[in-house]
């Protein structure tokens, strides 16, 4: 072993392999956001051409969440157990199908099949919680929240690069081209998989007797023990409003604007912004998430998006108003993730993150599922999307209070008992 620190290593003094797991994963993360934040800019051609409601392809998105938050869990485990490639493999060619499907549904079950189920469960296995598990896990402790930070911000830049692309492709091919050309985005997400294969696990010498408590505890132990922390459940349900936040915005923002009497154009742009500005507000949230209270970031962060929300409403609209709203929620969009699922591994471990995270981000999707839905049918019934708009402010400022009570402390393991015959040290 190397006499220079080896508790409290750099950045720089990382190894060859682990770069290419946090290359890798961060490219998975850049195309498994960058292709999905571009589905709002569909609804509007899809809907006109199929002569549908909003509702429909509202309703379709928000299978496509519930889809994605239901698989994740299972996603989660199948890589804590059988290793990350073949997941993200999997999901991968899913994800790709399924966007590339979405060109010839032309009836509203076809839609809800192939961009709700189908690319839904794609999106479990390829998303970027699989990526973020194996990056974690490759990294020491006390450079974990540096690179779920990196992870999230490099898939914010894909929103950033891949929305005004999907809008140039719609805008020069299509809506139903731009959909084929987005599924082969989405199918170089398997190619990179293999870079990031492995799952938990290790040698127990040469570790404290909590790494190997960690290491001989089982799935189902893991599980029970999460279920019966309050913070577990909190971060479940602050999850949530994240989830409503974020799938509303990005889903209904282009139509909002373009009642407003504002550009198709401007919409693109203002989630491409929101992706821009998300990388430095990810990667922030990764850095302050290492050094301060998670729980206080998380609640930081929630209060901040309530506040932003009521001026965007309360404020004239215009291009300005619009960009100006863009940058600033961009700072908050994805900078939950960071400090969420760094509390999960701060407080559980990285032995089962992938799984117990994937629980969390279900709480993310089914509050996905009830904002792209209620913002769909609402529209249709009142014409407008202001209750959903100030529900979100409510449901912020919620999300603030919730994470307070968080206990942010590691969970304390006894090892387990030595099996008969098994010789003592």
């Amino acid at each position: 072993m190397s006499s220079a620190a080896p508790d409290r290593p750099t950045v720089a003094g990382l190894p060859p392999a682990v770069w290419l797991v946090i290359v890798a994963g961060c490219l998975v993360g850049l195309l498994n956001f960058g292709v999905r934040s571009g589905f709002g800019l569909f609804l509007e051609p899809m809907s006109d051409a199929r002569d549908w409601g909003r509702e429909v392809f509202s309703v379709a998105i928000a299978v496509q969440n519930l889809m994605w938050g239901l698989g994740q869990p299972f996603a989660g485990a199948i890589a804590d157990r059988y290793g990350t490639a073949r997941v993200l493999i999997a999901g991968g060619i899913l994800y790709a199908a399924g966007t590339a499907l979405m060109a010839v549904s032309s009836t509203p079950l076809a839609i809800t099949v192939t961009g709700g189920f189908i690319v839904g469960l794609g999106l479990a296995g390829s998303s970027f919680a699989i990526a973020l598990s194996a990056m974690a896990r490759n990294v020491p402790e006390d450079r974990r929240s540096w690179v779920l930070g990196l992870g999230t911000a490099t898939g914010s830049l894909g929103q950033f690069l891949m929305v005004p692309l999907g809008q140039g492709f719609i805008a020069e091919y299509g809506w139903q081209t731009a959909l084929g050309l987005l599924a082969l985005f989405a199918l170089v997400i398997a190619l990179l998989a293999p870079a990031l294969r492995g799952k938990p696990g290790g040698a127990k010498s040469g570790v404290g007797a909590a790494a190997v408590a960690e290491m001989e505890q089982t799935l189902g132990a893991a599980l029970k023990e999460a279920a019966a922390h309050k913070g577990y459940v909190l971060l479940f349900l602050g999850f949530f409003v994240c989830g409503f936040h974020v799938a509303f915005i990005q889903v209904h923002l282009p139509a909002y604007l373009v009642d407003k009497g504002l550009s198709p154009a401007l919409g693109a742009w203002a989630l491409g912004l929101v992706g821009l500005f998300n990388v430095i507000g990810a990667y922030t949230s990764g850095i302050l998430s290492g050094k301060f209270s998670k729980k206080m970031v998380l609640s930081g962060i929630y209060l901040a998006r309530a506040v932003i929300i009521a001026l965007f409403l309360l404020v004239p609209i215009s291009p300005a108003s619009v960009l100006l709203f863009s940058a600033a929620m961009g700072l908050l969009w994805l900078s939950t993730v960071p400090a969420t699922s760094g509390l999960v591994a701060q407080i559980f471990g990285p032995r089962y993150m992938a799984t117990l995270f994937g629980i969390v981000f279900l709480g993310h999707q089914l509050g996905a599922f009830l904002g792209v839905w209620l913002g769909g049918a609402l529209y249709d019934a009142t014409g407008s999307y202001d209750v959903v708009w100030w529900a979100g402010v409510a449901l912020g400022l919620a999300a603030a209070a919730l994470h307070w009570p968080i206990d942010e402390r590691r969970v304390v393991r006894e090892p387990a008992e030595p099996l008969p015959g098994e010789a003592q040290a």
